[in-house]
């Protein structure tokens, strides 16, 4: 480690200094405030020196006076919040009804309100208050943000965590990996994840039926979670949890990521419009007509299973080839 140099204005040079801890008194906001601070002294002359990180020590020595006098959370717990309960900056002000950049300026080191200081100390104090606020508010989460929270909570409290069902786990991968990814996008990919891993495993990824809606397959419960996004991306704050995914699954989702998700969910849509499953299931509906039909499984197994062999596909990266075929049919 190198000497501590900086500017000594006596010396009028640089110099090597020293630093010591100090009892220093300082007013704020009307007040006297007495504390332990640093002194930063050149070693040649013994006068005071300007050193940024002293001064910087200081003024956080200060304002931690401050918030202990007037009952005020720490800096350090404010920081350890996010990490305490899987929740990012942003998401964690949304949840407490505050603007969305709040909690990102006290994290940063901007004072809290003394109301706003004793929602943060107790969510701090009590887990389950915090997952009592969690259950109440996380409309204002996206459900990937949520569950990641309330997973870490629940972890954090000893409750023994529920596992995430496949088609879950499949979703958070994909909001995780694609881009501009729309509710519309992201229906047609677990269609098509579902479809491909069957013709390659002969068993379905999820147990979970698809619909065939006027825009195509849906799987309604994915749909209800999302459907407030309506044609825009949708957003996530987490990062990609591989770990439930076995390596021959994720080289299906990828493959789909990589040869169906490089399109457009209107394009999606034409594409399943073409294929047997939706058209057989809607029979004589007209293209604008309603339904919740279920969309068989075995009639997906089996189209799927007919595209495998027609295509000769050997491994999950040749479902290139069909991709590009739909394309070339719709257009």
């Amino acid at each position: 480690m190198g000497e501590r140099v900086t500017f000594c204005e006596a010396c009028r040079k640089d110099v090597c200094y020293l630093e010591s801890a100090v009892t220093l008194r300082n007013d704020l906001k009307g007040e006297t405030y007495e504390y332990i601070g640093k002194q930063a002294v050149c070693n040649e002359c013994g006068e005071d020196v300007y050193v940024a990180e002293v001064a910087d020590y200081n003024l956080k020595a200060l304002y931690d006076a401050f918030r202990g006098r007037n009952g005020i959370i720490s800096h350090e717990r404010i920081m350890e919040l996010p990490k305490k309960y899987g929740i990012g900056k942003r998401p964690l002000s949304l949840l407490l009804g505050w603007g969305e950049m709040t909690f990102s300026r006290y994290y940063d080191g901007d004072m809290p309100t003394k109301q706003y200081s004793d929602v943060l100390q107790r969510i701090y104090n009590d887990p389950n208050a915090y997952l009592t606020l969690l259950e109440r508010s996380k409309a204002n989460l996206t459900q990937t943000a949520y569950e990641k929270s309330k997973r870490t909570t629940e972890e954090l409290l000893g409750i023994p965590n529920t596992p995430l069902a496949k088609i879950d786990i499949v979703v958070n991968y994909l909001l995780c990996k694609c881009e501009d990814f729309t509710p519309l996008a992201l229906q047609k990919a677990l269609y098509y994840i579902q479809g491909f891993y069957y013709a390659f495993k002969d068993v379905f990824l999820f147990p979970v039926d698809c619909e065939a809606w006027v825009h195509g397959p849906v799987y309604r419960e994915i749909y209800s979670r999302y459907r407030t996004y309506c044609f825009d991306p949708i957003k996530i704050d987490d990062k990609c949890d591989e770990s439930a995914l076995t390596t021959f699954e994720k080289a299906v989702i990828d493959s789909v990521i990589k040869n169906f998700c490089c399109y457009s969910g209107k394009t999606l849509e034409r594409f399943t419009h073409s294929e047997e499953p939706w058209l057989v299931t809607r029979g004589d509906l007209s293209n604008t007509a309603s339904s919740n039909k279920i969309i068989p499984r075995e009639l997906i197994g089996h189209y799927f299973k007919a595209v495998k062999e027609r295509h000769e596909m050997i491994n999950p990266s040749d479902i290139e080839f069909y991709s590009k075929t739909l394309f070339t049919q719709i257009n």
